[in-house]
């Protein structure tokens, strides 16, 4: 009945705020404005069903003055609560709660407005100055303040943290909050471990998501000029936040320490509620935004003495091995979670942030190149790999995933840029993840070709534009492939059949370059690997006039500029997400450009040599097994035969701005989805991507 009563007083009080349109509230009127904060609401979900995006927008446009005097008041509470001491009290906590809980309603409604997000960075805002304390005060801007105290309330004693077992209840007040260890969990930087109870995790959870806000403007900039700066970032991840390495510890070791099997009880998470696992990720998200927050910048970290994001600068600074395996143990787990099997239907939590893991996995890699390189010094890589490949071939027909099939192919692209990924990928693929694959016997590296194979052929259209790319990686790891099963050899020849259609060929300007990739591949093995891939010889003797119509392909494009239905039958899905003509018309000097470029010396001399020991065998032993026949090949050999081996070239993953601002729009697009319950960004107008609403 209490929470009852508290909801119409605080919904009162909104209709009485809202309905003031033209009285201006006076900003010393205590009484009004702790009717916001005081009452006994204890969830955001009550926050957001009681303030409406109607009152917001109608007290915003109608009534500013008293709108920023609401936001202004709610930041004081913090930065009182804050100044008060180390500790705050039951009541006090409540109060703080309300606040965060209606700055998160509040704030996505200030960033729709270029006006209003100027205000929060103009200093003296309603010259409110005097009601703000110690350092905070008047000469900074309202953002600044709400960032410090939500910063030092994330370390708050008996709040956020946990307090130690030396300090009582009577000294609390009077112990400094410097001296007190401030990270959430054991992990990297902090060897002890704390037991936190569920309340805290919860506190933490309400102030992340506030902050996730804040950065959020970015949201509401269109794509072109989403790349200016983000004040809220650039201020958060500068050195004024005395917060900022133990928080990217906190926030690092709170995701790689979480287990969501806990005890490993089957149907536990249905009977216990797990509010670790809403602040873990919250903290992936918080976590993956900051990361991102000036990445060129990285590029020349080095070369300056000031990190611009100093998260991204302990991040590049984390060495030791530990803490490596502890990242690396923690996101396996995390990542292959999704991927368990159990006898019992549903025993087992299933976590729904794999994409935020991926993101954190992929800026760990890139920022940090000794732990890029731990990750491939064993074979642990190869389970980062497998979840991967099972996210990539479960989201390539689901338009709603191609943000996650990028993200995953890059990640990828960046691992096959290196020499040890190629050779940890021969190790035996034992564990059968669900997949609807081919049933195949061989190593991690036909996992990965088959999965490609049935990205390109049967994946969304809206996929093409990755096919370089996932051509780029078979050739980057290609010189180290020691063995390919049948299966991989002949879906890679399909690819080639294909892509080699003349028709296709002369579709699209840039189409060749499958071809080119593709032919590629085949060479390095032909050159480094030969002696294991015997499947693969086999394969292209078989389907040797695929190679024979390339070498004699016309350079005319009027006699191959419309396919046959015939072909387009015979190629199946590969050639019919092939794009239309449209405005391109292929020209003769066209053809001839890149013609005679193709790299076939290899394979022909290889088709040259073998192909005659191959019809003699058959002949003379009557051969009709394929199975001999790969044996024969296995025996054989082409040393001295082939051209000179031409230099291993490996293609590595390069950021650009275009790829920037993509991923920008992803990884918001990613926190938007991810946060509708409640709904902070729903009912705004926010221009970084599109909405459709269904």
């Amino acid at each position: 009945m209490g929470g009852t009563e508290s909801k119409v007083g605080f919904r009162r009080a909104i209709v009485n705020l809202t309905g003031r349109t033209n009285q201006t509230i006076d900003t010393s009127d205590d009484a009004f404005w702790d009717q916001f904060w005081s009452g006994t609401i204890n969830n955001i979900t009550d926050i957001f069903a009681l303030v409406t995006s109607d009152d917001i927008h109608l007290l915003r446009e109608e009534s500013p003055t008293n709108f920023m005097t609401l936001i202004c008041k709610a930041v004081e509470k913090l930065d009182s609560a804050v100044i008060a001491g180390p500790s705050i009290s039951f009541s006090e906590q409540a109060i703080v709660l309300n606040c965060v809980r209606l700055l998160t309603r509040l704030m996505p409604f200030v960033f729709e407005s270029e006006e209003w997000r100027s205000l929060f960075w103009s200093k003296n805002t309603l010259d409110l100055e005097d009601s703000f304390h110690g350092e905070a005060s008047g000469n900074a801007p309202l953002a600044q303040i709400l960032l410090k105290k939500l910063s030092d309330l994330l370390f708050c004693p008996a709040f956020t943290i946990v307090a130690p077992a030396t300090v009582g209840p009577d000294t609390l007040d009077d112990f400094s909050i410097e001296s007190i260890q401030h990270i959430w969990e054991k992990g990297v930087g902090f060897a002890y471990s704390r037991k936190t109870p569920p309340h805290i995790d919860s506190n933490r959870t309400e102030i992340l998501k506030l902050l996730l806000t804040c950065f959020s403007e970015t949201m509401y900039y269109s794509p072109p000029d989403s790349s200016q700066p983000n004040l809220w970032l650039s201020y958060f991840t500068s050195s004024e936040n005395k917060h900022a390495l133990p928080l990217f510890t906190s926030l690092l070791n709170v995701i790689c320490a979480y287990d969501p099997q806990g005890y490993g009880l089957p149907y536990q998470h249905v009977m216990f509620s797990d509010f670790r696992e809403q602040l873990v990720e919250v903290s992936a998200q918080v976590l993956m935004v900051i990361l991102d927050h000036e990445a060129a910048s990285m590029q020349v970290i080095e070369e300056k003495s000031t990190p611009t994001n100093y998260f991204t600068y302990f991040l590049s600074r984390i060495h030791r091995e530990e803490d490596f395996h502890f990242v690396l143990s923690g996101l396996i787990r995390l990542l292959n979670n999704p991927l368990m099997q159990t006898y019992l239907p549903n025993s087992c939590k299933k976590i729904g942030f794999h994409e935020e893991l991926l993101v954190l996995f992929w800026k760990m890699c890139d920022y940090n190149k000794k732990f890029l390189f731990y990750v491939l010094k064993t074979s642990d890589v190869l389970d980062i790999l497998v979840p991967i490949l099972y996210f990539l071939n479960e989201s390539r027909n689901d338009p709603g995933k191609v943000g996650l099939m990028h993200v995953g192919v890059f990640i990828l692209l960046l691992l096959s840029g290196e020499r040890n990924f190629g050779v940890r990928l021969n190790k035996l693929y034992l564990t059968r993840v669900p997949m609807d694959l081919p049933i195949f016997t061989g190593n991690h590296a036909d996992l990965l070709i088959l999965v490609f194979h049935k990205i390109i052929t049967y994946g969304h259209l809206r996929l093409q534009p990755l096919f370089d790319c996932i051509l780029t990686i078979i050739v980057n790891i290609s010189p180290y492939l020691k063995q390919m099963c049948m299966v991989t050899a002949s879906k890679l020849m399909h690819l080639l059949e294909a892509f080699s259609t003349p028709w296709f060929l002369v579709a699209n300007q840039t189409n060749y370059h499958l071809v080119f990739f593709l032919l590629e591949i085949f060479n390095n093995i032909i050159q480094y690997q030969f002696d294991g891939n015997a499947h693969l010889v086999y394969s292209i003797i078989r389907k040797r006039h695929v190679f024979h119509q390339l070498s004699n392909l016309p350079e005319d494009p009027a006699t191959i500029s419309k396919p046959k239905k015939k072909e387009r039958e015979e190629q199946g899905a590969v050639v019919a997400t092939s794009p239309e003509n449209g405005e391109w018309i292929p020209t003769k000097e066209w053809v001839a450009t890149w013609r005679k470029k193709l790299p076939l010396q290899t394979i022909m001399r290889l088709l040259q040599v073998l192909v005659p020991q191959v019809e003699k065998i058959c002949i003379d032993k009557n051969l009709t097994d394929e199975i001999e026949i790969i044996t024969f090949l296995q025996n054989g050999t082409l040393v001295g035969l082939l051209p000179v081996p031409h230099p291993i070239l490996m293609r590595k993953y390069q950021p650009n701005s275009a790829t920037s601002v993509w991923f920008r729009r992803y990884m918001w697009g990613l926190v938007f989805l991810r946060n509708t319950s409640p709904p902070i960004w729903c009912e705004t107008n926010v221009k970084l991507f599109e909405i459709q609403k269904m």
